[in-house]
């Protein structure tokens, strides 16, 4: 099995039965803050975009890709689908062109042409990834790859139990906002770095522990940041805070606690795995890439200003009238929200700034009030969480409709914040629930793991049935309509059979259904 690093969490395996390629990233991300370190816009796309097969562990922008997909990679693959729980993925895929489509079932092995194997195992909590995460189990001629990027699974067992793993791929360095943009001390912000950086290196060491892999690649991370802005995020200042180290610190790092078979991919890089080694070869040596770490950080900061330039030029919608615009998007959907309001259980402040960067003065405060349901102007009151950013990027998130404010304006980190108390998931999740179907999804998500035992029923015209859908837990008691014995879920049109609780629309997801009047039918045992 050869595997070719593409940059970051990207790269192509090769085996005789076929190829795939992952997660290829090149473009700039979230408001042109993430690019990919080392550089992999110089390789040859048009070749590595030739694969049998495309694999896209999550819908995050430094994983997917759009442009890049659209562009250079062959509408001829097959594009290897987790299992999550809504279609945007496939959505997505399609609309870039994409046709052809292996839906993959959870967490069980899939044989594909010529004897190439495979397992994705998907992660559905609202808190992975935009709605889901993925890992790819991947077995060719008796060797085994595990793909786990930057996913999060409780435990790595279901893949020892495939046989041992020859190569671990995983995530090792920070993909997030914290602690950088929070307004406090510096001092305090290293401390919490640092705490943040030593949990991030211990989550790696237990996940390499439990896989027991022969040979372990540090991916995933972490970008540079090119704009000035955002210089000082690199991991160059000598900040034991910083949340961002590269490869070269990873191996040192896990030298001391006894690890040797790292192996850091390039971009380029080229890794011939069997079962019983590896043998890597580079662009160039590793350790002196990384001894000239800054240099090559200074050389891409000017050669991408062009980009991160246009890319701001593009923000501005000065014509958006960004309260408004909010009230309209943001209002139905507290409306809709249960767990997530409640969870969140106060005011959220955003303080829109002018475009001379977060160091202005505010030109709008917005409160979106969780337990009042509605969007509107700051009234001098304590809030749960404050957000400070430049009021173009609002505009631009209005504008485009984006549905994923983490996915977008956080993982930017153009922007400072404060809290009271403790962090908040609740907050997050909903910012990147800014659509209907994510939003009943994640409602549903709570509702079926807070009230696993609880299972709440409603009632529509002469039916009682459960309150969630069961297809992607839509609240029925706003989405479903009752005509006659069928019942029409619609949100995404799935029709049940209310006498027999058979779903019409697809096999499985059997609805719990009685008349008004009538107990539930007791399950008969089986014989």
């Amino acid at each position: 099995m050869r595997v070719t690093g593409t940059g970051h969490a990207s790269m192509r395996i090769d085996t005789a039965a076929g190829s795939i390629l992952c997660d290829p990233w090149v473009n700039p991300a979230y408001f042109a803050s993430w690019f990919p370190f080392p550089d992999n816009s110089l390789l040859d796309w048009e070749t590595l975009g030739q694969v049998d097969y495309l694999y896209v562990s999550h819908l995050h922008r430094d994983h997917f890709d759009a442009k890049h997909l659209r562009d250079f990679v062959s509408k001829d693959a097959t594009v290897l689908l987790p299992e999550f729980p809504t279609s945007e993925m496939e959505d997505e895929f399609r609309a870039l062109g994409f046709t052809k489509f292996l839906k993959a079932p959870n967490e069980q092995v899939v044989e594909l042409d010529g004897g190439l194997k495979i397992m994705i195992q998907a992660l559905t909590s609202p808190t992975d990834g935009p709605i889901g995460d993925s890992s790819l189990w991947v077995e060719y001629d008796g060797v085994r790859l595990l793909n786990q990027n930057d996913a999060r699974p409780t435990d790595l067992g279901l893949f020892t139990e495939l046989g041992h793993v020859h190569a671990h791929l995983l995530q090792f360095s920070g993909a997030i906002w914290y602690p950088m943009v929070y307004e406090l001390p510096q001092s305090a912000k290293t401390a919490f770095g640092k705490q943040k950086r030593d949990r991030q290196f211990d989550r790696t060491w237990r996940y390499i522990d439990d896989l027991k892999a022969s040979h372990v690649f540090p991916i995933a991370g972490p970008p540079c940041f090119l704009d000035d802005a955002l210089w000082q995020f690199n991991d160059i200042h000598g900040d034991e805070g910083n949340i961002f180290p590269d490869q070269s610190v990873f191996l040192a790092e896990y030298a001391k606690v006894g690890g040797t078979n790292g192996i850091v991919l390039l971009p380029g890089s080229v890794a011939e795995v069997t079962t019983s080694g590896a043998t890597t070869t580079h662009p160039q040596p590793v350790e002196e890439f990384f001894a000239n770490k800054v240099a090559h950080l200074e050389e891409m900061r000017e050669r991408k200003r062009p980009v991160i330039e246009a890319e701001k030029a593009s923000w501005r919608h000065p014509e958006i009238d960004v309260l408004k615009e909010m009230k309209r998007r943001i209002e139905p959907l507290l409306d809709e929200s249960i767990y997530l309001a409640k969870g969140v259980g106060g005011p959220v402040r955003f303080d829109l700034v002018s475009p001379d960067g977060s160091g202005g003065e505010s030109v709008e405060s917005i409160v979106v009030d969780f337990p009042g349901k509605e969007v509107r102007p700051y009234a001098d009151e304590k809030v749960r969480y404050r957000f400070r950013t430049e009021r173009a990027l609002i505009e631009h998130l209005l504008h485009i409709g984006e549905v994923d404010w983490v996915n977008s304006l956080f993982l930017s980190c153009r922007f400072s914040a404060a809290r009271i108390g403790q962090y908040n998931e609740f907050v997050y999740a909903f910012f990147k629930c800014l659509s209907t179907e994510r939003l009943q999804y994640a409602e549903g998500w709570y509702d079926e793991h807070e009230r696993a035992v609880d299972a709440e029923d409603i009632t529509l015209g002469d039916w009682v049935v459960q309150r969630r859908c069961p297809h992607l837990k839509a609240d029925l008691s706003r989405f479903g309509i009752v005509e006659g014995d069928q019942l029409t879920c619609q949100l995404h049109g799935w029709k049940f059979d209310l006498p027999s609780g058979r779903c019409l629309t697809s096999v499985g997801h059997k609805v719990r259904a009685h008349r008004v009047g009538e107990e539930e039918a007791t399950p008969q045992s089986a014989p």
